[in-house]
C-alpha cells in the first residue's frame, strides 16, 4: 500500500518541489504517475523510497511511516519494494544471473533460496534461457526485461517503475506494460512513472497526473498531455 497525505516538499532555499499531494494506492493496484517534466514525480519517487523526506504531511509505504522511520529500518522497507530504472543499471561485468542475484545477496538471501528464486523471476519475463549472457549481448528490451527480474527478485510488495520504456523501441513499450500489468495481476502494487501520453492511453489504469508539484487530476484509463 502506497499513502501520501497532504504531502508538501522544498528544496533548500524555499523553491517548493511538491504542494498538498494526496493519493493512495491499494495492495495489487496498478497507476500510471504521469506529468511533465519537472512536475514532481521524481520527488514522489524519492519520497517512496526514503531517499528524501517530506517537508509537511504523511507518507505511509507498505506499512513504514516515512516521517517517523529510523535509518535503521530503511533496508527492511526497501526489500519490499523492486525499483525499475529508465537506464536499467545492469552491472557490465556481471551475467543476467548475477545481476539478478546481487539484488537478493545484498538483502542476506540465503544461497538456496537465490538458487531457486533467480531462474523463476527470469522465466516470468522470458530470459530463462539468456542467464549466463552479459549485459553487452542483450537488446534493450532484453536489458529491461533483466531489470524487471532484478525489481521481482526479492518478492517486493510493491514496484515503481521510472520510465521503464524510455531506451527501448517503441514497439517494445506495449509488451512491456503488458508484462508489468500482469505482474500486478499476481498481487504486487505497481506503479509506473512515465510522460508518454500515447502509451498510457493504450491501457485502461488508473492515470495520477502532477502538474506544477500538484495533484491535477486522479482518473481512469486517459491521459492527455
Amino acid at each position: 500500500m502506497i499513502s501520501l497525505e497532504h504531502v508538501y516538499k522544498s528544496y533548500e532555499n524555499g523553491t517548493p518541489a511538491i504542494e498538498d499531494v494526496t493519493f493512495a494506492m491499494e495492495d495489487g493496484e496498478f497507476a500510471f504517475l504521469v506529468g511533465p517534466s519537472g512536475s514532481g514525480k521524481t520527488t514522489i519517487i524519492k519520497l517512496l523510497t526514503g531517499e528524501i523526506a517530506s517537508t509537511e504531511g504523511r507518507v505511509v509505504v507498505n506499512g513504514y511511516d516515512m516521517g517517523t522511520i529510523s535509518r535503521r529500518r530503511l533496508p527492511a522497507l526497501r526489500r519490499t519494494l523492486g525499483v525499475i530504472f529508465q537506464d536499467f543499471r545492469l552491472i557490465d561485468n556481471r551475467n543476467v544471473y548475477e545481476n539478478v542475484a546481487l539484488a537478493m545477496h545484498v538483502y542476506g538471501a540465503r544461497n538456496s533460496e537465490i538458487k531457486r528464486r533467480v531462474p523463476y523471476v527470469l522465466g516470468l519475463v522470458g530470459l530463462e534461457d539468456r542467464m549466463r549472457d552479459m549485459p553487452r549481448e542483450l537488446s534493450g528490451g532484453e536489458q529491461q526485461r533483466v531489470a524487471i527480474a532484478r525489481a521481482l527478485a526479492n518478492n517486493p510488495r510493491t514496484i515503481i517503475a521510472d520510465e521503464p520504456t524510455g531506451n527501448i523501441d517503441p514497439e517494445l513499450s506495449a509488451e512491456l506494460m503488458k508484462l508489468l500489468s500482469k505482474i500486478s495481476e499476481q498481487g504486487t502494487t505497481m506503479l509506473v512513472v512515465t510522460h508518454e501520453h500515447d502509451l498510457v492511453n493504450q491501457f485502461a489504469k488508473r492515470v495520477i497526473r502532477i502538474v506544477n508539484g500538484r495533484l491535477a487530476s486522479d482518473s481512469e484509463g486517459w491521459y492527455q498531455a
